[in-house]
């Protein structure tokens, strides 16, 4: 979703019964020289006055930063709480959020996991693949360092949520899984695989994803994190059902091995070394009686108990994983957070051989680190001592312990050495925060930085310093003058950072390129993996605790003050100057008439002006040349408008536009995400779009049309000068529909429209006084996939049974059965020419039994399988049309793809053709 406004509360709340959940967020721990080390921009000095917190009064905020809890869950708000305080503990997301008042539960799990030294990877292909209960039992209930390394982005899904598809949707889906591993206790890494749908098998899915690629992204992974095991979600047969489920436990054996080979990509030993992971396990799949039947006949398997409570918690694992699956909201992924016991079971396949548990044979002590014993035995006296009521008298074990692991020269150490720091900030209370004055600025801009220093426990504190890392030189540096913090008095100070003009835009490190096929083009190697940007610029406090250094680090991001929602906080972004909006979906020009095109120009900063322009391929023409834009406040709109004319012949091109202003040229326009379960999103995606002329005619001028989620297919019928209503539940129940010319069902309308189903009878009369209706896929609900499979009972007047079966190539061969319907002759003749360019897929959950008064209109079908008719469906019904399409329009008419424009157009025509 774009914003609608400057500015707008985020509140990254994991579950919404948690209320006390925004606590300290650790960055996704890198190891020493992978990613590019930040430029220093300067020092704050404490003494400095400070800046104010902004008040916003016109922005309202999500529902998340709404009042939480109903009285139904009241109950459970103690408990929750106390959960609460540790979701944030090992935290993989940008916004590093401050950690508030925390508690006993927090700082004993830091405790738990300051004395283990153990690692595990989970590897599968998608966002919601991942086990999310034996992800919490490893990082909340073994207490080891957890990491799920997800081959895609899912970016080729479809989103229930909201209208963002491909790379969008590949962001809301990473702050997902970032979500929930701020639930489960997990940390989240990538390849640069793309997901580009779905595949039937590892062979297809190999002639998209470039093998030796993506087998070197996973091996990167593997020796930048160092696991001790490593679980494969998936068996790597045709079992798994999708062809990425398949490849992700294929090359996840390879990588288990070639992790550890020196000879196997040698260019990421500049900066890592080779690894091999003591054992590799198969988390073998038992959510049926046959996938039950099957494990038992496994040889060897261990069982992990998901659903063992852990009283710390106040939760089982498997409770835990309900709350953290529950966050993959694009997919309707909301999971029961079950009680009891729930079996897992994993299989060796690789290594070294577990017998009674999965760590048999691994050390996971500090015993594995030279220097290791005195460490283990300092903090295991912090254990033991620890007094909840007075968490500072266990400073001097963990400042004891900090020395000790400073002298051992290892990466796991030094990963635990900025843990144990963020533990002693915690015990001794201390409140650590970078505010800017604003949430965007410019390259060649300005920010206003205040510093807040707060300690709040009787613990003598003294701030050394601020060293601020991330962006160009500052312009005024200063020398920094310790200061002694008195206990519960904020120690305040500020200073400018002032960036310079080639500073990068805030782009998605991994859109920041054009992509490479299915792969994404990372430019720096060391970025390959991780989940998102670092932080704009990051705030390294130097403190001296209890007579101990330690250094925190804190994300600069924007904090303000709602008058209703209280304080909110948002990322800071480094934006153009301008943004520029131009139509995502292609444009089709379906005749040589010329068309107004719009483009909405916004402003970022204030007194900003320059020009707009439209760059067209060879044969088109634009007027006028350019337009002037002025704009006086950030936030200010003006539209440039402009006439494009195709050429008469048949074409195919990119439309850019570009804004001059001062010295920059911008091409990119400026879009924010925002929803209530993730952090606010910024990114820049290009201003240009296809342009597509092709001949297309339709006899339909009016349409009904009953949205689906994430639906762009009414924006495209009205590039055909179609006029589309969208049908509300109002009109559904009573609207006329006698001045319609055809009514369109959007896809998964029937499954998540419930006014749909009960008044389908309404359309079936209409279809039988003279109507034309198309129906487009739906989801097959029911059995291990969960719903209701009732919902498509009354999906068409005739019987129809709706299946899974899918053309997952989007090149198959189309055939028509039935030469002489009519929708392959009018208004435009149809040929096998039409199925050419399509995008992802040809069609899904096509129908596997029909009534013998429907015809088929098309057959295809993936390689090696049997031949699909019933993925389009014709019957008149009375005076009108009936048709059933579950080909994927929705991809193919925002693609631009001509023949999808063609075919369409008869569709809604049928019942004028005579």
């Amino acid at each position: 979703m774009r914003d609608p406004s400057g500015e707008s509360p985020t509140k990254c709340q994991s579950d919404p019964r948690v209320t006390g959940q925004i606590k300290r967020a650790r960055s996704n721990p890198t190891p020493s020289a992978c990613p590019p080390v930040p430029h220093s921009v300067g020092h704050i000095a404490p003494g400095a006055p400070a800046a104010k917190i902004e008040v916003s009064d016109d922005v309202r905020p999500p529902a998340c930063c709404r009042p939480p809890l109903p009285l139904s869950t009241l109950k459970q708000v103690f408990r929750s709480m106390f959960f609460s305080v540790f979701l944030w503990a090992v935290s993989v997301s940008a916004l590093h959020a401050q950690k508030n008042l925390a508690g006993e539960t927090e700082i004993r799990q830091d405790l738990d996991r300051l004395v283990t030294l153990g690692s595990v990877m989970m590897i599968a292909a998608h966002p919601d693949d991942e086990n999310t209960a034996l992800l919490a039992y490893f990082a909340r209930g073994r207490h080891v360092r957890t990491a799920y390394l997800a081959l895609t982005r899912g970016e080729g899904g479809q989103n229930l949520i909201g209208p963002e598809q491909g790379d969008e949707l590949g962001i809301i889906r990473t702050q997902e899984l970032l979500a929930a591993r701020r639930i489960d206790g997990g940390e989240q890494f990538f390849t640069r695989a793309i997901d580009f749908g779905f595949s039937k098998t590892a062979e297809e899915t190999l002639t998209k994803w470039p093998r030796e690629k993506v087998l070197g992204d996973m091996v990167w992974n593997i020796r930048r994190f160092r696991p001790d095991l490593i679980v494969l979600r998936f068996s790597g047969t045709p079992r798994d059902g999708h062809g990425q489920h398949q490849v992700s436990a294929i090359l996840g054996k390879e990588a288990f091995a070639a992790a550890a080979d020196p000879s196997r990509f040698p260019d990421q030993l500049q900066w890592t070394k080779p690894w091999q992971a003591k054992r590799l396990l198969y988390n073998a799949l038992a959510f049926t009686p046959e996938q039950e039947r099957e494990v038992s006949r496994l040889a060897g398997r261990l069982t992990v108990d998901v659903g063992e409570y852990d009283p710390e918690l106040g939760y089982s694992y498997e409770e835990i994983a309900g709350m953290s699956r529950s966050q993959h909201r694009s997919q309707g992924m909301g999971s029961a957070e079950r009680k009891g016991s729930f079996k897992n079971y994993l299989v060796t396949i690789g290594g070294d051989k577990a017998v009674n548990d999965v760590f048999d044979g691994i050390d996971t002590s500090w015993n594995r680190l030279p220097g290791g014993a005195a460490v283990a035995e300092s903090l295991n006296k912090a254990r033991a001592s620890f007094a909840p009521l007075h968490p500072d008298g266990i400073l001097p074990q963990l400042t004891q312990a900090r020395s000790l692991i400073a002298a051992i020269k290892d990466p796991e150490a030094a990963r635990k050495l900025a843990d144990l720091d963020e533990t002693i900030a915690l015990c001794a209370g201390l409140w650590l925060d970078a505010s800017a004055d604003k949430y965007a600025v410019t390259p060649g801009g300005s920010v206003k930085i205040a510093i807040t220093a707060l300690v709040r426990e009787p613990v003598q504190v003294t701030l050394l310093g601020v060293d601020l890392t991330g962006a160009g030189p500052i312009a005024d540096a200063r020398p920094i003058a310790p200061a002694v913090l008195i206990r519960n008095q904020p120690s305040q100070n500020s200073h400018g950072v002032q960036f310079s003009e080639q500073q990068p835009y805030s782009q998605p490190y991994w859109l920041a390129q054009p992509k490479d096929g299915s792969l994404y083009s990372v430019p720096d190697p060391r970025d390959i993996g991780l989940p998102e940007n670092p932080p704009v610029l990051q705030a390294h406090f130097h403190l001296k605790v209890a007579g101990t250094g330690i250094e925190i680090v804190r994300p600069v991001q924007h904090r303000y003050i709602d008058r209703v929602y209280g304080e909110q906080i948002r990322p800071l972004a480094v934006v153009p100057p301008v943004g520029l909006e131009i139509e995502k979906q292609a444009l089709i020009f379906p005749d040589t008439k010329p068309r107004t095109i719009e483009v909405p120009v916004t402003a970022n900063v204030a007194n900003v002006s320059g020009d707009v322009r439209l760059e067209t391929p060879p044969g088109w023409r634009v007027e006028p040349a350019s337009r002037h834009f002025e704009l006086a406040a950030a936030g200010e709109q003006s539209t440039a408008v402009f006439d494009v004319t195709p050429p008469s012949a048949d074409a195919r091109g990119e439309l850019r536009a570009i804004a001059s202003a001062g010295d920059h040229q911008i091409s990119c326009g400026t879009e924010v995400i925002r929803y209530s379960h993730i952090p606010t999103q910024t990114l820049f995606p290009p201003a240009e779009t296809a342009v597509v002329r092709s001949d297309v005619r339709t006899l339909a001028r009016r349409i009904g049309y009953v949205t689906g989620p994430g639906d762009d297919v009414p924006a495209a019928l009205r590039q055909l000068g179609i006029d589309v209503a969208l049908l509300s539940a109002e009109d559904l129940v009573r609207g006329d529909f006698s001045h319609f010319d055809a009514i369109i069902t959007g896809v998964r309308a029937w499954n998540t429209r419930a006014e749909l189903r009960s008044n389908y009878q309404r359309l079936f009369d209409y279809v039988q006084n003279g109507g034309t209706m198309i129906v487009q896929y739906n989801v097959l609900e029911g059995g291990f996939f969960g719903g209701d499979p009732k919902l498509l009972e009354h999906i068409g007047p005739y019987p129809i049974k709706i299946s899974r079966a899918r053309v997952t190539v989007e090149d198959a061969p189309v055939k028509f059965p039935n030469p002489q319907n009519p929708l392959l002759r009018a208004p435009n003749e149809i040929t096998a020419r039409d199925f050419d360019g399509w995008v992802q897929e040809r069609g899904l959950y096509f129908a596997s039994e029909w009534d013998p008064r429907y015809q088929s209109v098309l057959e295809s079908h993936d390689p090696g399988e049997q031949p699909l008719q019933g993925g389009m469906l014709y019957t008149r019904y009375g005076k009108g049309v009936y048709i059933f399409s579950a080909y994927s329009w929705f991809r193919q008419l925002p693609a631009g793809v001509p023949g999808a424009y063609r075919m369409f157009a008869n569709m809604m025509s049928a019942a004028k053709v005579q």
